[in-house]
């Protein structure tokens, strides 16, 4: 028998997916709210930084990624992002 994960409450994740990659390298990174997949190295490693960024906001505004609005993410996300 398999076990059942118990239901806690809302979940939420954030997926990140790069379409730039050309050199054959398959990377994937992994985190308990997130996953990122694809992408050239400099793709990948952007979209690394925005999402610890992310999280590291999300910590100090008191908030949890299932409560955040879906408008404060987005301005959260787009203030993460490196330029």
């Amino acid at each position: 028998m398999s076990k059942k994960r118990k239901a806690t409450g809302p979940r939420a994740a954030l997926l990140g997916l790069g379409l730039d990659h050309a050199d054959g390298h398959k990377r994937i990174t992994q985190g308990e709210q997130f996953a990122l997949v694809g992408g050239s190295a400099e793709t990948h490693e952007r979209m690394t930084e925005t999402v610890v960024k992310t999280f590291e906001e999300l910590k100090n505004r008191g908030k949890v990624l299932e409560n955040v609005e879906r408008q404060e993410l987005d301005e959260i996300l787009a203030k993460s992002t490196p330029r």
